[in-house]
């Protein structure tokens, strides 16, 4: 396996790259313009309960990045980006007694929609919040941090109705950017060069009440957030849990029958339940095969052979064929054209 295989490790949920593409058709990009700028395919943004992976989104926000011009990007997609995009969670927070148990709940469940960071409570009054990294590819991080600043600051002003940017400092944890004026409006007062993403809000703010505050919206909002988060915690979907296990197995892919024994039920039975879940076995080995392929052919020097044999095919001519099924081109075009577009 390539040294970091977290790339193909769920990352974000579909919705935060939806966000992405309704930004660009916000600034005038045509869906054709769009789809062309990237050899991902976006029509998995409607997969609405599918988490991307790391490398997925990298090239899905580089090839925005690449269209805009801007790296900054991210301030606009966060300024648009409604709570309801939050899941559960965002629910759980318009529905909190206070601003502080809001950002409690978005601290404690932001896992349900992303791994790639988290805010936390550095300092309760004045407030201020910090954001945790978790995986922000450098080639991406301007985009990242600036989606998570306004983010976290158009849920504050949803949930206070308050016009919080003007009032709020931001420390940036990169030095100052070509493109800061374009973004100065987000914060009353910028630092640059900090050591992490931090939000000094106004004092006195967590204290205040939610507009949507209900006791038994928020109860209810809360229990659905734990039922979700013990069910990723348990591994999710079936079909989520053996795409992991596939992942992680270095290439020495199970058998249907090994692949439930490991999920302690007989092959018929695992058959029934990714049916129920509607997948196939076999359909989630072509998607890790396909995920592991095309970071091998973009990502190292190893040969078609070599990757053909690596991913379990005794026959390269086979492993082309397939491959060309799974991405429309042949193995070493796809190197090609994705070496061209770096």
């Amino acid at each position: 396996m390539p040294p970091d295989q977290s790339w193909l490790s769920p990352a974000a949920h579909t919705v935060y790259a939806r966000l992405v593409h309704a930004e660009l058709r916000r600034l005038g990009f045509s869906p054709d313009a769009i789809r062309s700028a990237s050899d991902v395919d976006w029509d998995i943004l409607q997969q609405d309960s599918q988490f991307l992976s790391l490398e997925t989104l990298t090239k899905l926000l580089d090839s925005a990045i690449a269209l805009t011009g801007h790296p900054g990007l991210g301030f606009a997609v966060g300024m648009h980006t409604d709570v309801s995009a939050h899941g559960p969670g965002g629910y759980a927070a318009v529905t909190a007694p206070t601003i502080r148990a809001a950002v409690e709940v978005v601290e404690h469940y932001s896992s349900l929609r992303q791994h790639l960071g988290h805010f936390v409570i550095e300092q309760v009054e004045p407030p201020v919040l910090r954001l945790d990294e978790e995986q922000t590819p450098s080639q991406v991080r301007e985009y990242l941090l600036g989606h998570f600043a306004t983010g976290m600051l158009r849920l504050l002003e949803t949930v206070s109705g308050l016009p919080l940017q003007q009032e709020v400092t931001l420390e940036w944890p990169l030095p100052r950017p070509d493109w800061a004026d374009q973004v100065a409006g987000h914060a009353g007062k910028w630092i640059f060069g900090s050591d992490a993403l931090r939000l000094h809000l106004p004092a006195g703010l967590f204290a205040q009440a939610c507009l949507g505050a209900d006791p038994d919206a928020h109860r209810q909002a809360l229990r659905d957030c734990e039922h979700q988060l013990q069910h990723q915690l348990r591994g999710g979907d079936l079909s989520e849990r053996i795409k992991k296990r596939l992942l992680g197995c270095e290439y020495h892919y199970p058998t249907l029958a090994q692949m439930a024994a490991q999920e302690h039920m007989t092959a018929r039975t695992l058959i029934r339940h990714l049916g129920n879940e509607g997948v196939r076995y076999q359909q989630l080995l072509d998607e890790v095969r396909s995920e592991q392929a095309c970071w091998l052919l973009e990502h190292t020097d190893l040969s078609v052979e070599l990757i053909a044999e690596r991913l379990g095919y005794q026959d390269t001519s086979n492993f082309s064929r397939t491959f060309r099924r799974w991405l429309g081109c042949p193995p070493r075009a796809y190197r090609q054209h994705s070496q061209a577009t770096r």
